[in-house]
């Protein structure tokens, strides 16, 4: 398949479908952190028309749609305005929109869960196909993650395993919190890649029944 994985600098989706012999391609404004030659800087919006089999919108930067801000936008941060956090609602709103109705046939974008007002904002708005946590693919966190979902089945957990630690909310502040608290799990991105890679590898009977399954 060909595979556009958008909003990721860190590599760690693109890896896992390409190391199972996909075209897949990241996509970022940032520059691959892989210093992969496999990596496109730009707005991934720009070229959603490039015949991808399926897009992975991992991290998009819409923290305004977050039900956790929902209060900014009665009672903005000091130093900044109601306007401008309803602004920057609409622009996340419209990332969200343009990856959700991309014209491409199977898609999934990740998000923490929405407020009702982002949920107004986004064309062809529906609610996510599942949440899942990184516990049930090998890591012993807690960060619960929404997956929208078009034409793939919902992911089964691979490997449950103890520990409930909340690594990334307890992260210390620093220049890089933002980088790592958006980094993606590997467990779930292998995952995504062996359980999705190979959909249009089964035939019609064997895709139902893995839906069922899932």
């Amino acid at each position: 398949m060909k595979v556009l994985v958008a909003c990721e600098f860190s590599g760690t989706v693109r890896r896992a479908f390409s190391a199972r012999g996909h075209d897949a391609w990241s996509c970022d404004l940032l520059p691959a952190e892989d210093g992969s030659n496999r990596h496109i800087v730009g707005d991934a919006r720009d070229i959603l028309d490039d015949g991808w089999d399926l897009l992975m919108v991992g991290h998009p930067p819409c923290t305004r749609l977050c039900n956790s801000g929902v209060r900014w936008l009665s009672t903005p941060p000091p130093g900044r305005t109601r306007e401008e956090m309803w602004a920057e609602l609409e622009e996340g709103a419209a990332l969200f929109s343009a990856f959700w109705n991309a014209p491409i046939k199977r898609v999934c974008v990740e998000n923490p869960v929405m407020h009702r007002h982002a949920k107004k904002l986004i064309e062809n708005y529906a609610e996510p196909a599942q949440s899942v946590q990184p516990w049930q693919f090998g890591h012993g966190e807690v960060k619960r993650t929404c997956f929208w979902l078009r034409n793939l089945p919902p992911l089964r957990a691979t490997d449950v395993v103890e520990g409930r630690t909340a690594r990334v909310h307890r992260m210390s502040p620093g220049p890089d919190r933002w980088r790592e608290r958006s980094r993606f799990f590997s467990g779930i991105a292998e995952a995504m890649a062996t359980q999705w890679g190979d959909l249009d590898g089964l035939t019609p009977i064997q895709r139902d029944l893995f839906e069922v399954t899932a």
